[in-house]
């Protein structure tokens, strides 16, 4: 059965929400995610503060519903990355999608935002992610056990049914935390004036991952 058509209230209802997103974005450019103000967005639009509140009742609904945005918009790049490609496919296609927004980017993995806590439909997207990085890890050779494995073995939510051995998420949480401290180094600006070419330092950084 045809999925129903949404009504004109609907239709409008969702055009004003983007636009609302749409500013909040140009805020988050300009000030950061904690300098956020719904009454500054309904000035820019025309409306009166409660009208705006009508869309979105609080800061934080507004910045759950940017957050979810982006991390849906990675979790979908990565996973038509993922098909087989390979890890390095799949850290390509982290550091283009960061490249294209970095602000989309920050607001992710950048400081969290001072008294907001994601809901937990957010955080499962995020693990959307980190499976991913996982199924694209493979599994390592066996070894003995480390400090990390035993640590991760009690704090794996985000690899919750996966069968992969604790070996394996610790190359993923290794392979995680080092793509994404070139990367949030690279848009920040800190390699401005090194003569360093971030591209070739990620990488290396690929080439240089863990095997275990």
């Amino acid at each position: 059965m045809a999925a129903a058509k949404a009504s004109p209230r609907e239709r409008y209802r969702d055009q004003v929400r983007t636009e609302i997103k749409d500013h909040a974005w140009q805020q988050i450019a300009a000030s950061g995610a904690s300098g956020l103000s719904l009454n500054a967005i309904a000035k820019q639009m025309g409306m009166s503060g409660p009208a705006l509140y009508r869309y979105f009742a609080g800061r934080d609904e507004l910045i759950t519903a940017l957050i979810r945005d982006a991390y849906r918009s990675l979790a979908d790049a990565v996973g038509a990355a993922e098909d087989g490609a390979g890890l390095a496919a799949l850290a390509h296609t982290l550091r283009d999608w960061a490249l294209a927004d970095p602000q989309r980017y920050f607001l992710i993995y950048g400081t969290p935002v001072p008294g907001y806590q994601a809901p937990d439909d957010v955080t499962a997207i995020a693990d959307e992610i980190m499976r991913a990085i996982l199924d694209a890890c493979g599994t390592p050779p066996d070894r003995p056990a480390t400090a990390l494995d035993t640590h991760l073995a009690g704090h794996r939510r985000w690899a919750t049914g996966h069968p992969a051995p604790p070996a394996a998420l610790s190359r993923a949480m290794k392979t995680w935390t080092r793509l994404h401290g070139v990367l949030s180094l690279e848009l920040a600006g800190h390699f401005t004036g090194m003569d360093i070419d971030p591209a070739v330092l990620f990488a290396s950084e690929l080439d240089d991952l863990p095997a275990s």
